[in-house]
């Protein structure tokens, strides 16, 4: 059982350490790399386990055999057929992986080899074999198992873009995060106790008690509470929600002077398992238009951002950064990731469905046993 992981948490052992000669090619026996397929915009079903020759690193590159990838709803949108920036009909989902690297490509230090790290990846991630560029590849602090670390990057940077880029909280700011019990929530939790502030969350009621051991202040159940209603007399300085529609304008409502409304998805526009129209028209509908524009963010003194890792890709160098300063966090005890579920590879469909149904608290990551 590692630290951070519960239920089926199952260990795998890294692969051997390999020298690789300038151009990358790993010396020694080849392993055949394997990935999973959105094979057609679907149910979890439509996702194949496929195998393919490994890939070689270009100049500036390192090959990471991935001990694990993380899964994020994003992915689940991309296989439904409803994600914009998803490359195509067909094609392999994943953001984040964590493992050795055993090649690497031209003017990279071969002493890197057998450096266990963690890396964003541009789609590719559900793969036991990335290639990635080497300032992509973060080391991962000594003690940290590689599981917990592929389940960090998407989460834990999106939070911190929310919270410390953009949202910029200090002590006593009431912050309001929905979906708290999932990845970003969680991670999102830690950041708001780091800077004193207060932490308000919706999820629920099954997860209620866990979250409030965690350190959330008050919990609201949105299945059968109306948050704005809870909160129109007391207000928050931040939100941060991923549901967007009716979510975005009800949270616009309950800012307080000064206060910003950070969304970082569309989960409102993506129910069910496979793509509908309907809900996601309907959710468009339910978007703010009217009062999402600057005169009226000028007119009430709030404001509004959006975060999406996947549009950072020119920006390698400031995450890599971040990603090192959630490490360091780790290290010191104030960043606690918490992986919920693991899942082999060939259960993919089976982790999709999981989130689906909205039983993780926290991370889910396909190991690559």
């Amino acid at each position: 059982m590692y630290a951070g992981i519960t239920k089926n948490a199952n260990k795998r052992t890294c692969p051997c350490k390999h020298a690789a000669s300038r151009d990358g090619v790993m010396r020694g026996a080849e392993v055949t790399m394997r990935q999973i397929w959105i094979s057609r915009p679907g149910d979890p079903d439509v996702l194949e386990l496929r195998e393919a020759e490994d890939p070689v690193p270009g100049p500036g590159q390192v090959r990471i055999r991935a001990v694990a990838s993380g899964i994020n709803f994003a992915d689940l949108m991309g296989r439904m057929g409803t994600y914009p920036d998803a490359p195509g009909r067909t094609y392999v989902p994943g953001y984040e992986v964590a493992g050795p690297i055993d090649a690497v490509g031209e003017g990279v230090d071969e002493a890197r080899i057998g450096e266990v790290v963690a890396a964003m990846t541009r789609f590719g991630g559900y793969s036991d074999v990335v290639v990635v560029d080497t300032v992509q590849a973060v080391r991962v602090p000594d003690g940290m198992d590689p599981i917990v670390a592929a389940g960090i990057p998407v989460v834990g940077l999106t939070a911190w873009m929310l919270l410390e880029v953009f949202g910029r909280i200090r002590e006593g700011d009431r912050v309001l995060v929905h979906s708290a019990g999932g990845g970003v929530g969680l991670a999102a939790l830690d950041l708001i106790k780091r800077r004193g502030a207060v932490a308000i969350g919706t999820a629920s009621k099954g997860k209620h008690e866990r979250l409030l051991e965690r350190g959330y202040d008050q919990l609201i159940d949105y299945r059968t509470e109306d948050f704005e209603a809870v909160l129109k007399d007391a207000k928050v300085d931040r939100i941060l929600d991923p549901v967007g529609g009716e979510s975005w304008a009800k949270g616009l409502r309950i800012l307080r002077t000064g206060g910003l409304l950070g969304c970082f998805g569309f989960s409102n526009a993506a129910t069910g398992t496979s793509r509908n129209v309907v809900s996601l028209v309907g959710g468009m509908m339910q978007v703010p238009w009217l009062k999402s524009n600057p005169v009226s963010f000028m007119n009430d003194n709030v404001g509004m951002y959006g975060v999406n890792m996947g549009h950072l890709w020119d920006e390698s160098e400031r995450v890599a950064g971040w990603l090192g300063e959630l490490f360091d966090l780790w290290e010191q005890g104030a960043l606690r990731p918490h992986v919920d579920q693991t899942f082999p590879f060939a259960e993919a469909a089976a982790a999709h469905q999981y989130i689906h149904d909205r039983k993780n608290f926290g991370k889910v990551v396909l190991t690559t046993d």
